[in-house]
């Protein structure tokens, strides 16, 4: 399994990295991205599983990193893990085509708990 991390902070997407190992969703590799547009480019050369991407960034927010790729009819599965979390934001999403929406503080656990659907 190729998971792909977007966030425009190394050290968060090192803490998501090192929250991944202490699952227990078995192998997988991780691809990172800083943002969506570089996210875009990752997506096309790496063919990730799962897309695991921040809601605000610079260039490119997740959310309209997800529109893109549902507009281009890629299916991978993705999801957010942001410290906001509004109802609105869980909404648009949804809507959107999201498969999990994780708030910070995580653990591994609800990390597991919410990528474990997904990767069956």
């Amino acid at each position: 399994m190729k998971i792909l991390i977007v966030d425009d902070s190394k050290t968060m997407r090192m803490i998501i990295m090192r929250t991944l190992r202490k699952t227990n969703l078995g192998d997988h590799t991780v691809v990172q991205a800083g943002d969506g547009r570089e996210a875009l480019q990752v997506i096309a050369s790496e063919s990730p599983d799962v897309v695991v991407s921040d809601w605000n960034m610079p260039e490119m927010t997740g959310l309209q990193l997800l529109q893109q790729l549902r507009g281009e009819d890629n299916q991978v599965h993705f999801g957010f893990i942001t410290s906001e979390s509004t109802l609105s934001m869980r909404e648009q999403a949804a809507e959107a085509g999201a498969c999990f929406f994780v708030t910070k503080p995580f653990t591994p656990e609800s990390l597991e708990a919410s990528l474990s659907p997904v990767l069956v």
